[in-house]
């Protein structure tokens, strides 16, 4: 893998901007969800580039991967979360339409990330 960052790594690029868009959503929820919904849609989304950058950081592929992962996990949280405040009328499908494409693009790339972690980590196995 020719990259030298966290920082040059697409997936974290798209991710750092999609939690822009997580942000201006959540403004929309109702005042009484900011330490329920808001809060927990917030850091799940934070929780994605964090993963990327932090993993990268690590010792090898394995532990990358193990990040990536854990990226994944927080990644269909958030969308979990976005439907939910859609189903209780938080947030109207057009709200939450633009966030949830881009969430199934960086699911895209990070699932391709990560078989190529795992394909790194094999061969050196």
């Amino acid at each position: 893998m020719a990259y030298q960052s966290y920082r040059d790594l697409v997936a974290w690029q798209k991710a750092r901007q999609w939690v822009r868009e997580v942000y201006q959503v959540s403004r929309r929820l109702p005042a009484d969800e900011r330490f329920g919904l808001t809060s927990q849609l917030r850091r799940a989304a934070v929780s994605v580039p964090a993963n990327i950058a932090e993993g990268q950081a690590r010792s090898g592929p394995r532990e990358f991967g193990h990040h990536v992962s854990v990226a994944l996990g927080s990644l269909a949280e958030v969308e979990t979360l976005l439907i939910l405040a859609g189903d209780l009328q938080y947030l109207r499908p057009e709200d939450i339409q633009t966030p949830l494409s881009h969430a199934q693009e960086i699911g895209r790339i990070l699932n391709g990330l990560l078989q190529s972690l795992q394909r790194a980590g094999a061969a050196r196995s």
